[in-house]
């Protein structure tokens, strides 16, 4: 996968971090980008510990949506590259399951029209 594919969507006006992977033919995205979609929190900070929180507690009741995560180097506020824990689409949804928010469903219509747009992509 090419890693310097790298890129930003926009939800809200809020910044979502991600790659698509030729390869697997999905996309990764960066999990503290969607945790602060959904709890509104904007401090980079409160939004990791609140991923730290998360990850410990999914551990705990056996979700593989934890052990089946990535890192992947995406941009960074400061410009860099760094390596950022991901999911695909799908561990995406299982996680909004487990952050309550009223961002949930918009989010989730959100993702969907990302994946029709790439559909309407490929098909062109």
């Amino acid at each position: 996968m090419d890693k310097s594919l790298s890129k930003i969507k926009l939800f809200e006006e809020q910044k979502v971090r991600y790659v698509w992977d030729e390869e697997a033919e999905k996309w990764w995205w960066s999990i503290i980008d969607v945790i602060g979609i959904l709890t509104e929190q904007p401090d980079y900070n409160k939004i990791r510990n609140y991923w730290k929180w998360l990850k410990t507690k999914l551990k705990e009741e056996g979700s593989q949506v934890v052990s089946n995560t990535n890192q992947l180097k995406l941009i960074a506020p400061d410009g860099k590259m760094r390596l950022t824990d991901v999911a695909d689409t799908e561990q995406v949804l299982r996680l909004i399951q487990s952050v309550p928010s009223k961002k949930a469903e918009p989010f989730k219509m959100w993702l969907a029209k990302v994946g029709s747009e790439r559909i309407d992509e490929t098909v062109s």
